[in-house]
């Protein structure tokens, strides 16, 4: 969700979609418009693994999509990503690679971000719209729901995702089995509960430096677009402090994106997306967001997981937001020594709720 990093890093109609290429060995070559497309449908043989890079037509573009898994017959995850603007499909190998034996991992890089940026570049002058990304992964859900012939498959996201996966889950009940969030972003960003704790904390630690950074900001509303990144920075540094660390692997991109053109395409690209997050006046996507406009009713389970040491997305707001929400089953899940990003202990439980609650969407 924040222009800070973690690491390179913090879910049925027929559509007339074309995958550009499936099997891509280095991403310095990007895929020529007339390679061959994939078939219809590629889970012929149950237990056949699918491992597959390329661009579809999504929303009158092409869009990078990954999927990767040890048996097409296997459910659908629908890994919606983060940022705006950085992309899970770099390092979800080392992240979630265990994953791949229960489930058929589904990524796409959102339009304005990572190889989506790369075959369409945007300027700053052209708005990135929640409405518009919202169909966008809905095309990518129904895509992929036609590819392996499924009914129905597993939404999942976090931080600015989970904004982006509730509206998903709203705009297309139908096609999802059920909802695993994270971090749960519900109202404007930065909150004033954050910026209270963060320098609460700073305040008892003597962090002198830290308190001087996050005062020099003012009040909110801010409207300099540097300053939630300069807050951001701040509360990772706390976040650092109360959580487990994250392996090292997880903080490297796999040998396919880790290419200077990669580099400069992602950097564009996140550049793009944080303005339009922020707002060149504090007047981005994230000065706007308010979930419970949406109103409380989801047409599918509902299962929200919750780094206790979050100071970004902290737990009461998400919680109160939880409490808000009616879905047929429901869970908050609070994880002890878990920040706002990824790591082991929020990546377990995940995993847990997966394999607990939706191992039999089909």
């Amino acid at each position: 969700m924040t222009k800070a990093r973690m690491p390179r890093m913090s879910f049925p109609l027929v559509l007339a979609s074309s995958l550009v290429l499936a099997r891509v060995p280095a991403l310095a070559q990007v895929p020529a418009a007339g390679a061959a497309r994939l078939p219809d449908t590629v889970c012929r043989t149950p237990g056949k693994a699918v491992d597959e890079t390329g661009y579809v037509t999504i929303g009158g573009i092409e869009q990078w999509v990954r999927i990767k898994g040890s048996s097409c017959s296997n459910p659908i995850v629908l890994m919606v990503h983060g940022g705006p603007g950085n992309p899970t499909t770099p390092w979800a190998d080392a992240v979630y690679q265990a994953w791949e034996k229960d489930f058929t991992l589904v990524q796409w890089d959102q339009r304005g971000a990572g190889m989506t940026w790369r075959r369409n570049p945007l300027g700053d002058d052209v708005p990135l719209r929640v409405e518009q990304l919202r169909d966008d992964g809905l095309e990518v859900a129904r895509y992929a729901a036609r590819r392996f012939g499924k009914r129905q498959l597993i939404l999942m996201g976090g931080s600015w995702s989970s904004v982006l996966g509730v509206h998903m889950a709203k705009a297309g009940p139908g096609l999802f089995c059920g909802f695993l969030t994270s971090s749960q972003v519900v109202g404007p960003l930065p909150a004033q509960d954050s910026l209270d704790a963060t320098l609460a904390l700073a305040r008892a630690a003597g962090d002198q430096d830290s308190i001087a950074k996050i005062t020099a900001l003012g009040p909110l509303p801010w409207t300099d677009p540097r300053a939630p990144g300069i807050f951001r920075r701040v509360i990772r540094k706390y976040e650092r402090l109360r959580t487990e660390p994250v392996p090292k692997a997880w903080t490297v991109n796999a040998p396919a994106y880790a290419t200077p053109e990669y580099d400069a395409d992602y950097t564009a690209g996140e550049d793009y997306s944080w303005l339009q997050f922020v707002g060149l006046k504090g007047d981005g996507i994230a000065s706007k967001i308010d979930l419970y406009q949406l109103g409380p009713a989801f047409a599918m389970p509902i299962y929200m997981v919750q780094g206790q040491e979050d100071l970004l997305t902290m737990p009461a707001p998400s919680k109160r937001y939880f409490d808000f929400i009616r879905a047929p089953r429901k869970d908050y899940v609070l994880v002890p020594r878990a920040g706002h990003d990824p790591n082991p202990p929020m990546v377990d439980v995940q995993y847990r709720l997966l394999t607990q609650h939706f191992s039999g969407c089909r």
